[in-house]
């Protein structure tokens, strides 16, 4: 990836962004002042549940007699092998597989051990729908497939799609909290759905899910003629699960948000002498409108930093190139940003993963088209085929940070090209400023989990 000044301090700020929202910082912030001499089982769930886990270990010692985590197998953090009462099971993520339900089975099984009475923590984090699964009798991971097939490919947003999961399984819909009836039982979620729903969070886990909404495309059209509103093929999976036990909810407290994400972006651009505004609202449907979004009030804007976050959606062709939908916004985005040489931009997933690669998106400016096109690639191209990750492998414009130990979904920040901050009180005026020198934030890959000042 291409340093100046600019990117560097995007990938701060970003970092910021990651950091306000880690999961061991924010659990073990939730739960200090607590007792710890309460003997506490843990369940933990999603792309945050290691770090989540080691927030309740750090907070509550011994009295953690036990803790199951599941999580992508790139997420897992040594620093739990230290402790003998956690077992960790990897699941399958962004498409589900065997794990998942190996995962799925594992988790009912906690369930049902934990003695009456005992103090349950059941963490959740977004990833967790496809991390793990325990079907309804007669579906098999064909059919669990086709569904999440369904949700990459065709538009729908995260709540429609969490809502078709949670009709399909014996966990989601409030089951796994239903399952824990017997015990003292509380949820701690790191949210990545609109509106911090716990009924959406991992497709209902901890809480009996919302009515099925009317099922439309990310334009706003209806996708198929079916009385549910669902494709034929996905309502005869929905009709096969049959009638699922009712689910419950158990009390649940939401630690971590995308919002706390962007308003550490806009406390460290403050904190650092530049002007932040966050754009209203969240960032969803069509990447390339959302693309175009982003870029128009990116140009129009008089502050020299401006962010956005939400979950944008990429309708597939049949077969799909290297990518996802931050490196998908981004390269469209960059096609904008010719002509404006004072623009840069990143989009980024907060959990360090983009679609089914290892690159968190990608940071691009005014020259990233014409650094495709000299490797010989075409933009246009390269968005009809969902192929944007091999353009902006070729510009130099990914951005790859290793799992982050959160997820709030993906965030957008665009900066204008700033003067350089004012030599240190003292210094000789005539020295030039060193940007490798230049303080950096904590990286997004590398916490200890300490607390930031």
């Amino acid at each position: 990836m291409h340093a100046d000044s600019r990117r560097t301090l995007l990938l701060d700020l970003y970092a910021a962004a990651c950091d306000a929202v880690d999961g061991r910082r924010r659990v073990r912030a939730q739960l200090s002042g607590e007792r710890r001499d309460v003997e506490t089982r843990v369940l933990a769930i999603g792309k945050a549940a290691c770090t989540m886990v080691l927030g309740t270990l750090d907070a509550r010692g011994a009295s953690v007699v036990e803790a199951l985590v599941i999580a992508p197998a790139e997420a897992y953090e040594a620093e739990l092998a230290r402790h003998p009462a956690v077992r960790f099971l990897p699941g399958e993520h962004p498409v589900p597989g065997e794990a998942s339900l190996a995962s799925g089975e594992a988790a009912l099984a906690f369930a049902a051990g934990v003695p009456a009475g005992t103090q349950v923590l059941v963490l959740v984090s977004g990833g967790a729908s496809s991390l793990v699964e325990a079907l309804a009798p007669g579906l098999t991971l064909d059919d669990l497939r086709a569904v999440n097939r369904w949700g990459m490919s065709s538009g729908v947003d995260i709540v429609q799609l969490n809502a078709v999961r949670s009709r399909l399984s014996r966990l989601k819909g409030g089951r796994l909290a239903a399952a824990l009836a017997h015990a003292d039982a509380r949820a701690l979620l790191i949210s990545d759905v609109p509106g911090d729903d716990p009924r959406v969070i991992g497709s209902g886990l901890v809480a009996a899910p919302p009515p099925l909404p009317p099922v439309r495309t990310s334009r706003g059209r209806p996708l198929a003629p079916a009385a549910s509103g669902l494709p034929p093929e996905i309502d005869a999976i929905v009709a096969r699960a049959g009638a699922l036990p009712e689910g419950a909810a158990l009390p649940c407290t939401i630690v971590g948000t995308l919002d706390d994400a962007m308003l550490a972006v806009e406390r460290t651009a403050t904190a650092r002498g530049y002007t932040a505004r966050r754009l209203a609202g969240r960032i969803s449907g069509d990447v390339e409108r959302a693309a175009s979004v982003f870029a128009h009030e990116l140009v129009l804007s008089v502050e020299d930093v401006v962010v956005a976050g939400g979950e944008t959606t990429v309708r597939l062709p049949e077969k799909p190139g290297r990518g996802g939908r931050n490196q998908h916004l981004a390269l469209a985005a960059a096609r904008l940003l010719v002509g404006h040489p004072d623009l840069v931009v990143l989009a980024a997933g907060t959990d360090g993963v983009d679609g089914v690669t290892l690159d968190a998106g990608a940071i691009v400016d005014a020259e990233t088209i014409a650094r495709g096109i000299e490797a010989g690639l075409v933009p246009e191209d390269a968005l009809a085929r969902a192929d944007s990750g091999t353009f902006l492998e070729a510009s130099g414009d990914l951005l790859h940070v290793g799992p982050t130990g959160t997820n709030v979904g993906d965030v957008l920040i665009g900066l204008r090209k700033v003067p350089d901050p004012p030599p240190p009180r003292g210094s000789d005026p005539l020295d030039t400023p060193d940007e490798a020198t230049e303080p950096a934030a904590e990286s997004a890959a590398g916490r200890d989990g300490s607390d930031a000042p």
